[in-house]
């Protein structure tokens, strides 16, 4: 899938538009399924896609590129075998076998060699149109419409409403613990806000039968995510 690599945990987007990277990771706990993620990750693929289209081919000409020493993107000396100019050269790239290439000799034009040089790149460049070519993929999904079901998206989960692995009860926040071999066990629900520790309640098996001790502290966990402080 164009700019979205699977991951062991989700899904992580990732595209380059002059120069700068957006990326952003859609995990499965967090959305609720690995479909839910993948939705959600195309959505925003497609949203960055149609937000920050390619940038005309003039422009990214005209680009300086790092090993580029002349300060004039396209314009460049030919050398000598001892290392001194002896001409000034314009080149531009226009597609597949067409390259457009003038050289201005020191004998010809002296000093103003490089000045002419630079001249010829931008009447060069006048023959540039269109927008520098990116994946295919992109121009089908700058097209496309929003999907009719782009409200339902699902929403990205809150910690304290992600199912952990180690998780028994199928709710996030309950538990099931027993502290010894033998013993009947009790369920536990538990919320944490960051930098003020957790809330914490237990259910005892032994007491009100396994059933009814997961639901209370199910309905307990729900208390305290209301009672929980934004």
């Amino acid at each position: 899938m164009y700019g979205i690599s699977p991951r062991p945990w989700g899904f992580e987007v990732s595209l380059v538009r002059n120069g700068v990277r957006y990326a952003r990771l859609f995990g499965h706990a967090s959305y609720g399924g690995t479909q839910q993620a993948l939705r959600r990750a195309q959505a925003w693929r497609d949203s960055i896609v149609k937000e920050h289209p390619p940038v005309a081919r003039k422009e990214r000409a005209q680009a300086l590129r790092s090993n580029n020493k002349t300060g004039e993107p396209g314009v460049f000396p030919r050398l000598s075998a001892q290392g001194k100019p002896v001409a000034w050269l314009a080149k531009t790239y226009l597609g597949h076998e067409e390259i457009l290439r003038t050289e201005f000799e020191l004998t010809d034009w002296g000093h103003a060699a490089r000045a002419q040089a630079v001249g010829e790149r931008q009447r060069q460049l006048g023959r540039m149109v269109g927008l520098a070519r990116l994946h295919p993929a992109e121009e089908a999904i700058r097209q496309r419409p929003p999907p009719d079901d782009e409200a339902e998206l699902p929403a990205k989960r809150s910690k304290s409403e992600i199912v952990r692995r180690n998780n028994t009860s199928g709710v996030s926040g309950v538990q099931f613990k027993t502290p010894r071999a033998g013993h009947p066990g009790y369920w536990v629900a538990i919320t944490y806000t960051a930098g003020k520790g957790s809330v914490s309640k237990s259910f005892s098996v032994r007491a009100l039968g396994h059933d009814v001790a997961r639901e209370m502290a199910i309905a307990e966990r729900q208390q305290q995510l209301r009672d929980k402080p934004p």
